[in-house]
């Protein structure tokens, strides 16, 4: 996003750090003070003043580049926020181990066409409503966040934000389909520990709620399907578009969307405008702070000794477990280029884009705050009644299934 022609002090990364890790700690530490939109703007602005300063004087074509891929990003994002909030999923099928399995592989597949926002927001609720006669329901909630929030959404760049800001960064739309392999392997994967983890979980309920559960089955019903076809015009918009003309595309369609969905769709859904507020917010200051540490890793990414591809996706993961993952994966994207490698894609080899891309895109699933979805699926499934586990209990689920599972996919495709 900018130039390795202006090269600042290794200091000025320490802003981008410092939000990063504002963005982690403050929402466990000061919960309250965290749900205002304003003091995340606030927080944002503090650590993003003091580079913005820099670059304007320093380096302003940069800041410039940076500005309009904000706005692309927060376009589609908020795009498929709007108009995704207009379709409601209602019914009550019948939670055996094969619907939940269903329901979960079929938001796996939905995040990448809706992203993994779009399909939390439409197929979290129809799942708890699914679920809400048996009493041990957190398990599944947990790997509906790790499929349908995370590891789903690698198939598109409207699956996972740093994907599309992979596209914005010159990467083919029709790239990410080299991620299937890798997606169906892990996919499946995780589907069947589920399985296996559903099945005895179940064996555990009581039988007189199993009783009431087959009893109250309603057919899924879709309402607000009209936006099912404005969803499709947002991904021909990406997929066939330039700048400005598919920013404007989105926005309108998102404005036919708000504007003649009926209302009560959205307050079922409990749709308000939140969510996609708080990742502007955010990401204001997360694209401007980044600046230095992107422009320091193309200049002096070599010293670093991260090379090979199974470096590339346990060290994107890592840090997109924690921190998160779109300015993870521009980072290391930085890093890459500036190895000197064989430019196959974007400055960078097929092999390595495709680590950073699922390091990016999976290892979001390890913790609560890797990716944005997650912490509110886990908000929604509280406030049905279920109880989730802890920060550190939601760990010990992702540690014991997926980081197993990631060293799977890293003996079969990064050996």
């Amino acid at each position: 996003m900018s130039s390795a022609a202006f090269v600042p002090a290794i200091a000025w990364a320490l802003p981008f750090v410092g939000l990063l890790l504002a963005i982690a700690i403050l929402p466990l530490a000061v919960p309250h003070f965290w749900e205002s939109n304003l003091k995340k703007l606030a927080v944002a602005a503090a650590f993003a003043v003091p580079v913005l300063v820099l670059y304007l004087r320093a380096h302003p074509q940069a800041l410039v580049l940076a500005a309009l891929d904000y706005a692309s990003f927060i376009v589609l994002l908020g795009g498929l926020f709007v108009i995704s909030g207009g379709i409601l999923l209602e019914g009550d099928l019948e939670a055996t181990t094969r619907t939940n399995v269903m329901l979960l592989g079929a938001g796996a597949l939905l995040a990448s066409f809706v992203g993994t926002t779009g399909a939390s927001v439409l197929l979290i609720r129809p799942l708890l409503q699914t679920n809400r006669e048996r009493k041990r329901v957190a398990h599944s909630v947990v790997f509906f966040i790790f499929l349908v929030s995370n590891i789903g959404g690698c198939l598109t760049p409207l699956g996972d934000p740093p994907l599309f800001l992979g596209y914005l960064s010159g990467v083919p739309f029709t790239w990410t389909l080299r991620l299937f392999f890798p997606w169906l392997v892990t996919v499946a994967l995780v589907l069947a520990v589920y399985a296996a983890w559903d099945r005895r979980e179940r064996a555990r309920e009581l039988r007189s709620d199993l009783k009431r559960d087959f009893y109250e089955v309603r057919q899924l019903r879709v309402a607000g399907k009209e936006n099912l076809v404005l969803l499709a015009g947002v991904l021909a918009a990406v997929a066939f578009l330039e700048a400005p003309w598919r920013e404007l595309v989105i926005v309108g369609l998102s404005v036919f969307s708000y504007r003649l969905t009926d209302p009560e769709l959205r307050k079922a859904n409990r749709f308000t405008f939140h969510p996609i507020l708080e990742v502007a917010a955010l990401f204001a200051g997360i694209f401007v702070t980044m600046l230095p540490a992107l422009d320091l890793l193309k200049a002096r990414g070599a010293e670093l000794g991260v090379r090979e591809p199974w470096q590339f996706f346990w060290a994107t993961g890592a840090l997109s477990s924690f921190l998160d993952n779109a300015p993870t994966y521009l980072t290391f994207l930085a890093l890459a280029k500036g190895l000197g490698m064989a430019p196959e894609v974007v400055g960078v080899p097929h092999e390595i884009l495709v680590a950073i891309s699922l390091g990016a895109v999976f290892m979001g699933a390890n913790s609560y705050i890797g990716n944005g979805p997650n912490f509110m699926v886990r908000a929604i499934a509280e406030e049905r009644g279920v109880k989730m586990p802890s920060f550190g209990g939601y760990m010990l689920y992702s540690g014991a299934v997926l980081l197993p599972i990631f060293v799977v996919v890293t003996l079969v495709f990064f050996r």
